[in-house]
Formats: C-alpha cells, structure tokens, sequence
C-alpha cells in the first residue's frame, strides 16, 4: 500500500474499476424498496462551476447511502440544451448551435465522471435531441385536441433592425441588447397552454398541506404566483363614444380590486396604454399619443412594472362613480397591463402604496375613508397602516361608514350588485402559459400553415418535425425562416404549397417533463412507460431556489396533464425538495480611469483589517497587468461566484490540485446544503488534510498486518452486516476497547441521523469526530490485544462507510486494502453499518466530585450503582480524603448521573 495519499492515482483506479462493472446502471426491480433522487436539468454552458459540485456532490451522498441501505437508487443526468445562449454563442464564433452545445455537453460530462458521481450514464439525455423533443411535440398535439393548447396574438418586445423578437432580459434601457435600436411592442400571433385551467388544483397541493416534503418559503412562492385573489369586479360607466357613435366598451370600463371597502375614496382611475379608452383619446391628444408610444417600449411583465418609475398621462376624459355618481378622472399609467384583468384599475391613493406615490407625483387628491384607532392620518407621506385590512374601519364612506374591511367589501358589492354594476369574483394572477418563442434553438412548433386549410397539426405520424442543426443565426431574425428545406412543405389536409411554423417551444417546455423520461429514456413508441410507473414520483428533488416558481410551477402542471391524458397515475411529480444554498466568494474591484468596472481574482488581493479584524480595505499582493503589488483596491464583500466578476473557482483546478474527493467533502462539510456557502481557501486545505489523515491511518493499519482485517471483519458479526450471526458477543475489550465502542456507535447514532436529514455538514463532522478517537486509541492501545485490535478494525470500517458517500474514492481504496472487500463486498454495496446497542452501554460512569460545593475532582462509579454505594465511593475517594484531612461528613447530596457534593 503506498505511504503518500495521491488523490490523482486512486480516483483514477476506482472510476476505472466502477466504469468496467457498468457500476451504476439501474434497472427496475420489485423485490428492493425504489428510491428516485435527481439533480436539476443543467444547461452546458462550457464548464461546470461549484453551484454544480455542490447540487450533484448532495445528490451523490444521498444515492451512495441509500444504495447500501438496500434501497434500488436512481440518479441520472442529462442537458437542458436548448435556449437563447447557445443562439448568442453561435452569433458570436460564427459556428451551429449544435455544435457549440454537444462540444460543451461532452467537456461538462468529463467533468461529472472526475468528480466521481454514481450518474446512470446509460439514462442520458439531451433536450435537443430529436427522439426527445419527439414528445414535446407529441404532447401539444395532444393538448391541442384537449383545448388545452390554443392560439392568439401576444405582445412581443420587437427590434426593426435585427427584425426579431427579443427576450425580457435582452432589452436593456428600452432598447435591443446587441442593435441598440428602440424596441417596439408588437401583437403577433403565438401558442398558449391554458395551465390556469389547473389553477385550483396547483394552488390546492401547496397550501393543502400536500406536498410536506416541500419548503415553506417555495410553497408560499408558488402561492404568491398563482396569485388567487377574492374581491369584487365592478364598471365604472361612462358616454365615451367611438368614431362610429357607439358607446366604447358598452358605456362600461370595468375594473377588479380586493378591497372595495375603500371604494369611497376613488380620486382617479387609470388604463393601460393599449386600453380602448386610451387609444381612443390618443387620437385628438398628440402629447397623449407620444406617451403611450413611449410605453411601447418598456417592460411587457408584471416583475419589470415592478421596478420601473411609474409615469402616467391624464386622457381629458372622465368615468362615473358607480355609487356616487361623481365624475372621475381618467388616466393612462405605464404600469397598467393589458394582459390583466381588464386593463384597468381604480386608484384609492390614501389606501395603496403605488397609488399615493402617483398621486403626489401628479398631484391628485387623496380621500382617506378607512382609519385604524389611536393612528394619525399624513396626506405628505405613506404609512403602512393606510392598508391595514385587519384593523382598518371605514370613515366618510356614506352608508358604508364604520364597517370592518369584510363586511364593507360584503356591503358594497351587495350594492353594486343591485345596480347591476358589479359582483364578487375571484381572479387569479397566474396567466396562461405563453409558449410562442422567434427562436431558431428550440422544439419546433408541429404546426404547419396552409392558405386554404389555415393552421394545420402536423400528423402524428410524421413526427418528429425535426430542427436542423447546420444553421448559423447571423443576427437578422429567426434562420428557419431563410431554411427552404425546412420551410416548405405540402398540406397534409389539402396537399397544395404550405408552411411550417417558425417558432419554436418555450425552453421551459423541455424541463417539465425530462425526469419522466429518465424513466423510460430508450422507449421509441411511447412518452413514458412502465418506468415511469415504477420510478415515479420522484422522491428527492434538488435544485436552485431560482427555479422556485415557473419551472416547478410548469413541472407540476405537465404532470397533470399527462395524468389527465392517461399517461402517468400521479398527482404531483416531486415528493420532497430540496433548494440547496449558493456558493459564494469575495468580490474585489477598482473604477477604471473611463470609469468602468476592472474585477481582480481573490488569490490576487490581501484584504486590510483593522484592529478589530474586520476587513476595511484591500490591497493587490502582487502586480496584475501594469497596476503594481500595494495598489488599493474596493472590497465588495461576499457575492455568488460569477466570471464576469473574477470571483468563481474552477472546480477542475480544484480537482487537478486536491482531488474530487477535497473538492466534495469542503462542499459538504463547509455549511448545510440549504444554507449559502462561503468559499475559503484554507477550509479547502483543511478538508484535504483531514483525508490526508485518514490516509496514514489506513497506511499504519496495514502496517499492522491488516490483511488480516477481513478475518477480524468476519469476527464483527451480524451487527454491522457480515453474515456472522455470532457478533461481538464473545469478544473480550479492554476499557480502552469499550470507550472506543461506545464513542464510534454514539457518534454513528447521530450521523446516521443526519443522513436522514441530509444535513451532510454535521455528517461530516461526525467523521472527523470518529477519527479523532481512533487515532488516540491508536496512540494508546496494545497492539497485540486482539480486543483493540478488533475494536480498531470495527471502528475503521464504520468510519469508512459514513465517509464514503462524500469521498468515495478514498473510501473505496482503504476498503479494499483493509480486507473489508473479502467479508462485507464491495464498498458500493456494502451494508450500511448498524448502531451496536450493546456498545452503549456503559459499565461506569464518571460524577464531579465537590467538598462543601467547590470542584475536588471526579469518581468513577458503576453505571447501576444505587444512592448508598455512590455515597460509600465518594467517602472513600483520595480526593475527599485528602481535602477532608480526617474531618467527618456531614451530609452527602448525590445529583444522579452528575455530581456528588460531600458537606463537612
């Protein structure tokens, strides 16, 4: 066995030892309890960063553990591979998207195996592959049928130069991202997915107390999205006529709020730039009509109004309050969408946030009609009392005056009800699912459109419509669009000249369903299969708490509409969650003389403390480019891992300098999987010589002639797995051997407790705990008592067993080397080690000993011992004797299992 611990050599031997045996290939199997544990989708963005190592390195440990408890695990890995970035890549190095993607696919995937992950490489998939995407296509036809997917015009970001549709995050300052030109809000035509049909059920499972595996905060998340909200629909009418005499919209603009209590204080209404209302007065106001066109350009979501300054634009025109009858002043606001409810809203600046702050901007009146007891009232300055629904009464509300915020909700929607003007109604926030995308990297559409027939589905039997993978986007718009071969095809209804569509799925579509078909990944003539009955539901899920809300929100619902089409025969895909912290380091930077950003690496800075240790400054500790050693630069504090940012570690370097098995205990052992994760270099350097340790340990237990572990192994019996039933029972240990024991199997009580609750930092610590007894038995005991020795045996293998899940390569090794291999098998299968009752049992235990209250040392008593016998211990003891000096005792208190205290 060789004496240096060379992380390169031995992760080598095992991956090649496991790859040989096709170690971790699945299959399903009846007779053993299913255990499905999966690690979000990645994306092959070109390399893998720590988040990576830290997401796959927990669903590792817990695939490892389980397996040897007997469970038949699953964990397998494929690529969320389509999307915008592989398009801008291309755009970039003039190369397909194909090309970048698989290149990238295959470097991340050498990455994995050196990691040393029990990845089911056989289940493998990639979203852009076509026998994948096959089934997205598939399945819409199916929801097309069910009425589930449907289409209608969309307002799009568009850019007139690159004449292509942009993406939120593409549009920075109401311009294109790589044209700079004004982006312009377009209606094209696009497909839905009606997921709000589903709204109820979804919104059920995460406040039913149905999903108890989940995290409170995702669920109220989730909650939060789908955005249920009871309150009252009501019109304000009005005699707008249109050009061709007719009352606009009826004679009624209708409006949805949830707290009509506050009706009475209606000072101004507002419109989204798109509303009928709007574009009617626009026609006769030009300083109206370059407002909404300035609206055009700005965000199209609900979290982009968020952010952005509310403006508006009085229209000249009033509506009339349904209860008052008082002319109301009507308004265009850029935060209004159309796309929500009615378009409208009614604005009650004393009672909401965003209305008082348009209403001082602008100058409007604020009216308050509600009052919380013993609160003043401030017109200048908001309050968050001003929407206290639950100590709020109503004041100058006419007949409503004095109610409660229930029952004046209650009273008022009764009395627009009776003027046939409005009614309770629950809506919802949650919009159907848009899944439209002018993009060439994606699913195509299974659309094809015919001047004849119009939009005709693809048949089932020409599936799938197959993206070509040669094309080079060049920046002027969707290259399918300029692909003949791709372009036209023939009706199939009518059999005259048509076109495909162009568009292509929401890459969201791809990651709803992929852990399915992980579950049935070779089945050519089917979606999911009798995998997927057997495997699902997933029972561990883990990923990002970015993927929160729409991924699992979308995940969830593509369950249940393959259960609805008789696919599957779950509810919900994911049992339990698990949202793992991010890794983050420091940031370090300098405004450069045209005043940009320059980052700096932290290997390349010393940080500047003052006397108290808290960091003030930093300074570069040596030349970076022409700036020299000493130059001052900013300390920007802890921030994710980013490479624009000069903050991130490349686990490769960390592997290449460590081994994967350092770079896997830090990330486990540094912080619980749900917290964030400080990285610290010296931590690094500790967790590699903790394995450093555990290495000689093995070496001096070899030195030992520990060949011979596999016949002390076999002497451990049954309670640690072997198929001795013998056990331990006719072993004969020392009090040294005992201690050993008893601190081995308490410290393997609770690690196996924490693997329960994946709280794979205090596993780790146990570990270290474990050898720390062991190398101070080591240093104490004989080396020829075959109790120690067997002891020492024991407790080694235990050790190596709740160690190998994070570090299964070194683990691996020693095991084999031990002779642990030859009685228990190989460590993969190994059985899981048991916690020996007997070796917590102790035979004595140790009390503080005091004389009249004051510390005098300790006794050490038998664990059975009564009142009396302790009390005859404790008289007897040196320790008393020697501080009595002959004098009687007086009264002996005996606190049980901790002290006696001896009065004289």
């Amino acid at each position: 066995m060789q004496e240096k611990y060379s992380p390169q050599d031995i992760e080598r031997q095992a991956q090649a030892e496991w790859a040989a045996r096709d170690a971790y290939r699945v299959t399903e199997d009846a007779s053993k309890p299913k255990f499905y544990a999966c690690s979000m989708l990645p994306y092959p963005s070109g390399k893998l960063h720590m988040g990576h190592v830290r997401n796959y390195t927990i669903n590792d440990m817990l695939t490892r553990q389980l397996r040897m408890k007997g469970y038949n695990v699953l964990m397998p890995m494929g690529w969320d591979a389509f999307g915008l970035p592989a398009e801008n890549a291309a755009l970039k190095n003039g190369v397909p998207p194909a090309q970048w993607t698989y290149d990238n696919i295959a470097y991340m995937k050498r990455q994995m195996q050196a990691m040393g992950l029990a990845i089911d490489w056989s289940r493998e998939i990639a979203t852009c592959d076509a026998s994948y995407y096959k089934w997205n296509q598939w399945l819409f036809l199916k929801m097309l049928e069910k009425g589930i997917a449907y289409r209608k015009t969309q307002v799009v970001n568009w850019d007139p130069v690159d004449q292509t549709v942009l993406a939120n995050e593409q549009v920075i300052d109401g311009r294109g991202w790589r044209t700079g030109a004004l982006v312009e809000k377009r209606e094209i035509p696009g497909y839905y997915l009606k997921i709000t049909d589903y709204a109820e059920e979804l919104l059920d499972y995460v406040t039913g107390d149905k999903l108890p595996g989940w995290p409170e905060r995702v669920k109220l998340m989730q909650e939060n999205w789908i955005g249920k909200s009871e309150g009252v629909r009501f019109a304000f009418p009005h005699d707008i006529r249109g050009d061709d005499g007719a009352l606009i919209g009826a004679g009624r603009m209708y409006v949805f709020t949830t707290r009509a209590d506050t009706i009475m204080g209606v000072t101004f209404c507002a419109v989204a730039p798109e509303h009928p209302l709007a574009m009617h007065a626009a026609r006769t106001n030009p300083a109206l009509a370059a407002f909404i066109e300035e609206c055009k350009t700005g965000g199209t979501t609900e979290a982009e109004l968020a952010t952005q300054e509310k403006k508006g634009l009085p229209t000249g025109l009033t509506v009339t309050h349904p209860l008052t009858g008082a002319a109301v002043p009507l308004w265009v606001g850029n935060y209004v969408l159309m796309g929500y409810g009615d378009g409208a809203v009614m604005g009650v600046p004393a009672h909401d946030e965003r209305d008082f702050a348009f209403a001082r901007k602008y100058g409007i009146p604020i009216q308050q009609v509600v009052q919380v007891p013993g609160e003043q009232f401030d017109a200048t300055r908001w309050q968050d009392w001003y929407a206290d629904k639950q100590r709020g009464v109503t004041v100058d509300s006419g007949p409503f005056s004095g109610l409660p915020c229930k029952a004046a909700v209650d009273a008022v929607a009764a009395a627009l009800a009776a003027k046939g003007l409005g009614e309770k109604k629950t809506t919802w926030r949650l919009r159907d699912w848009g899944i439209s995308r002018q993009r060439y990297w994606g699913t195509p559409i299974p659309i094809i459109h015919c001047e004849s027939c119009g939009a005709v589905p693809v048949p089932e039997k020409d599936l799938p419509v197959v993206l070509p993978q040669d094309l080079v986007p060049d920046g002027s718009g969707n290259p399918l669009n300029k692909c003949e071969a791709f372009l036209h095809v023939a009706c199939p209804c009518c059999g005259k000249p048509a076109r495909r569509e162009t568009d292509t799925m929401d890459t969201f579509v791809d990651s709803s369903w992929y852990y399915m078909r992980y579950c049935d990944p070779h089945k050519d003539q089917a979606m999911v299969a009798e995998g997927a009955r057997y495997w699902m539901p997933m029972d561990q899920y883990i990923g990002g708490i970015e993927h929160a809300i729409l991924h699992l929100l979308y995940a969830r619902f593509w369950t249940k509409v393959m259960r609805d089409l008789g696919l599957v025969q779950i509810d919900e895909p994911f049992t339990r969650l698990l949202t793992q912290g991010m890794v983050l380091n420091h940031i370090y930077s300098r405004r450069t003389e045209k005043g940009g950003k320059e980052y700096f690496w932290p290997q390349d800075v010393e940080q500047v403390l003052d006397e108290h240790g808290k960091v003030v400054g930093a300074r570069l500790k040596r030349a970076v480019g022409e700036l020299p050693a000493g130059t001052p630069v900013d300390y920007e504090g802890v921030g994710t891992m980013s490479k624009s940012k000069n903050n991130g570690v490349d686990p490769q370097d960390l592997i290449e300098k460590y081994g994967a098995d350092t770079a896997r205990l830090y990330t486990m052992f540094t912080a619980p999987p749900e917290a964030t994760l400080e990285w610290n270099d010296a931590a690094v350097e500790g967790s590699y010589r903790f394995l450093r340790r555990v290495w000689q340990f093995g070496v001096q237990l070899f030195a030992m002639d520990m060949q011979a572990a596999s016949a002390l192994a076999a002497s451990l019996g049954g309670q640690n797995g072997s198929k001795d039933s013998k056990g331990l029972q006719d072993v004969r240990f020392g009090k040294q051997a005992q201690a050993l024991r008893r601190e081995v199997h308490s410290v393997l009580k609770q690690v196996d407790y924490d693997y329960q609750r994946m709280q794979y930092n205090t596993v780790v610590s146990g570990a270290m705990k474990m050898l720390n007894a062991l190398e101070d038995f080591r240093a104490a005991a004989a080396n020829d008592d075959a109790g120690a020795q067997i002891a020492l045996a024991e407790g080694f293998g235990i050790l190596l067993r709740c160690l190998y899940p994070a570090t299964p390569h070194l683990a691996h090794h020693l095991w084999q080397e031990l002779g642990y291999a030859k009685v228990f098998g190989e460590l993969l299968d190994a059985p899981w080690p048991q916690v020996d009752p007997s070796a917590l049992v102790q035979d004595e235990v140790e009390l503080v000993l005091q004389v009249n209250g004051k510390l005098r040392g300790a006794i050490q008593v038998p664990a059975q011992a009564d009142k009396a016998a302790i009390e005859q211990i404790a008289l007897a003891s040196e320790a008393f004797q020697k501080q009595a000096q002959g004098a009687a005792a007086k009264k002996v208190v005996v606190v049980p299992g901790r002290l006696v205290n001896i009065v004289v």
